[in-house]
């Protein structure tokens, strides 16, 4: 039986990679990020400003699209707490992003975005059930909206 420290360490470990296949653009390591159906069923992710998408398929073309279009994108996440549940984990955490342009020589964009992410236990580890991500509107002097 595996310590409590030990979970935790294993679903950060699954959490990171999810932001790497994206850092990478590398659509082998997201699929294996995310459960198979028979895993957990009824596989969700929002991405802020994207409709819901709904079941594996789905999700793996749009996170094609994302790779595919996006030259540079880096996640420094904070506020990470880690919940586990039987085999059920959360975590919650605020993904602050900087994105640049393939023509641009620096940083072009940032935001901060308010991150759940549901991950279940499998045979092949905590694999990602669902991805829930909205952005956080800023007032005009950069601070956290209220």
């Amino acid at each position: 039986m595996k310590s409590r420290q030990e979970v935790m360490e294993r679903v950060a470990e699954a959490n990171a990679q999810f932001y790497s296949a994206i850092e990478n653009g590398d659509i082998d390591l997201m699929q294996s990020v995310w459960a198979d159906e028979h895993e957990a069923p009824d596989l969700v992710c929002v991405n802020p400003g994207w409709p819901l998408l709904r079941g594996r398929a789905e999700i793996m073309r749009a996170w094609s699209l994302v790779m595919a279009n996006v030259t540079y994108i880096q996640y420094v996440l904070t506020e990470t707490h880690i919940g586990v549940g039987g085999d059920i984990a959360m975590v919650t955490c605020e993904e602050n992003v900087l994105t640049a342009e393939d023509d641009s020589t620096g940083f072009v964009a940032g935001g901060k975005v308010v991150t759940t992410n549901l991950f279940v236990d499998t045979g092949e580890g905590w694999r990602l059930w669902s991805h829930h991500a909205s952005p956080v509107l800023m007032d005009d002097e950069g601070e956290d909206g209220d």
